[in-house]
């Protein structure tokens, strides 16, 4: 195919901030990343943008599998605040309240009947 650019997986992104690596980036309204090395602010970088990753959460918060996660860029955490954040992923294994961080799918997810 002539036209194919890449398998897609991951995706050079330029921040306007520098993200250490490991942790999340929304471009834009609908593009999410998490870094895959440190990248520094308007520089370009790798983010992965499909598979399963272990990502920081709100640590005072009990999120079970499958539970639909969303982009904090103030604290850059996912959380289950729906309101004024970005589905950025499902949860695929339960995280305890209190605790650090979360297993989730890389990938945005309707809500039902969307």
């Amino acid at each position: 195919m002539k036209n194919f650019i890449q398998p897609g997986d991951v995706i050079d992104f330029t921040p306007a901030v520098a993200v250490s690596s490991g942790v999340g980036y929304l471009v834009g309204a609908a593009l999410f990343g998490v870094a895959s090395s440190d990248v520094s602010a308007n520089t370009q970088g790798a983010f992965q943008i499909t598979g399963v990753v272990e990502i920081a959460k709100t640590s005072a918060l009990a999120i079970v599998a499958g539970d639909r996660l969303f982009w904090d860029s103030a604290n850059k955490v996912v959380n289950k605040t729906a309101t004024s954040q970005m589905c950025v992923g499902v949860a695929v294994s339960d995280a305890a309240n209190p605790s650090a961080t979360v297993i989730m799918k890389l990938g945005s997810v309707p809500v039902s009947g969307a």
